[in-house]
């Protein structure tokens, strides 16, 4: 294993209590991606958050409220927000009483879930509306055929966004942690799809979009040019709305990967899904750590942003956990997701390990302050595609070009003068 750091996981889960003194540690940096020695509050050498008083975790609840320390640093980022933004937060007020968080994770087989994890199945108005408009459209999403928890919220409130399935709702690759349906040869991707898809994204009035696929490796360019045309299609009939695709590998074809880097995108996602020890036991065979490595490298040389999301409670240690962010920077990702994975049948692998809210919380502020992601969500049930994540992206995105416009004009005025006082030399 290529380490990092020396750092010890004790067998014990994660979910114990934090309730002890903590010590401060330096991991020497042995990768040349990295430009400063990661920082960790440890606990008999496994990395905590600082916290006091013995409470039971199962009786924890996270520090800071996700959606609305996005919020917060959104309109940091932009004060101009700061009026949609109290309008949002006072949405989700509103719809966290019925906790709108997805389908009910009492069903998921074999687990006892901690209290942090428990929610009622989604319902409302918006919710219901949403589902009959894709219905009508022949339109598949990644919500509801890999099972998010969150569709309910994310599907509810002004915020309402839906993450759309391209290419199908059949996948050929059969990676043991995913709900979605799989075939050596499926339908024939729907030549319409690129423009129903469009018109219909169009038509909701949001500012960001995610679009996703399955994995097509019975096609030539893995459903590549297929995804591109959506993306242009929806750039044309909305020249302003921010686009984010969450792709496959495209095994491994790289002109495939520039292919649609090039499309108009403004986000380009492609999930490591877990450490590397683990991916053989988690992913297809055909996927593999390397490979999504290299197709994130040549995303990010095309000049765009590019996204990456791992699962906890599969069975990775902290070490690993670091590694991965590790190698994720080097190939300029700026934006990591970490959530935790949920055995979606009894088919499907078990959860190792139930990770606590105050974990996750470590591993945001890890992430974004030692390793140097632009931007790190984290939590039990955030997934690769969450509004609350979305909103900040729109935000941050906004605020790139917006300085990026500025910094072009003062070029450009600079060089006026300059050139007028040579004419005034002559």
């Amino acid at each position: 294993m290529r380490s990092l750091a020396t750092l010890h996981q004790p067998h014990a889960s994660c979910s114990q209590s934090v309730g002890q003194q903590a010590r401060r540690r330096s991991l020497p940096c042995r990768r040349s991606g990295c430009a400063r020695a990661p920082r960790l509050m440890t606990r008999a050498g496994s990395p905590v958050l600082e916290a006091s008083g013995d409470q039971d975790d199962a009786n924890i609840t996270p520090p800071i409220d996700a959606f609305e320390e996005l919020v917060r640093l959104a309109v940091e980022k932009d004060p101009s927000l700061a009026s949609l933004a109290e309008q949002h937060l006072r949405s989700k007020k509103v719809t966290a009483s019925s906790s709108l968080l997805g389908p009910s994770l009492s069903a998921l087989p074999n687990q006892s879930k901690p209290a942090w994890l428990r929610q009622r199945a989604p319902q409302g108005d918006v919710y219901n509306g949403l589902k009959s408009q894709l219905r009508g459209l022949k339109l598949a999403t990644v919500c509801e055929e890999a099972q998010c928890p969150n569709i309910g919220e994310c599907w509810n409130g002004e915020m309402a966004t839906a993450t759309i399935m391209l290419l199908g709702d059949t996948c050929t690759r059969g990676c043991r942690f995913c709900a979605v349906n799989t075939a050596r040869t499926p339908p024939p991707p729907d030549p319409d799809e690129p423009v129903n898809t469009a018109q219909a994204v169009a038509s909701w009035g949001v500012g960001y979009v995610v679009l996703t696929s399955v994995d097509r490796d019975d096609l030539p360019d893995g459903g590549a040019e297929h995804f591109a045309r959506t993306v242009r299609t929806l750039k044309q009939l909305k020249p302003n709305i921010l686009v984010e695709c969450l792709t496959p590998d495209f095994r491994g074809d790289l002109d495939a990967v520039r292919h649609l880097a090039g499309s108009g995108l403004d986000v380009f996602a492609h999930n490591v899904e877990t450490v590397e020890r683990l991916q053989r036991r988690v992913r297809d065979p055909r996927a593999g750590y390397m490979q999504t490595l290299a197709v994130l490298r040549a995303a990010k040389q095309a000049g765009v942003y590019t996204k990456s999301s791992i699962m906890l409670g599969l069975g990775e240690s902290d070490e690993e956990v670091v590694d991965t962010m590790l190698d994720l920077k080097a190939v300029g990702v700026d934006i990591f997701t970490l959530g935790q994975y949920l055995q979606p049948t009894p088919h499907h692998l078990p959860v190792s390990e139930f990770v606590t809210p105050e974990k996750f919380e470590y591993w945001r502020r890890f992430g974004q302050e030692e390793i140097g992601f632009r931007y790190v969500a984290s939590g039990p049930m955030v997934r690769s595609s969450y509004k609350a994540g979305e909103f900040f992206l729109h935000s941050m995105i906004e605020s790139d070009r917006a300085a990026m416009r500025a910094s072009r004009a003062q070029q450009g005025q600079q060089q006026q003068v300059g050139q007028q006082e040579q004419g005034g030399q002559w």
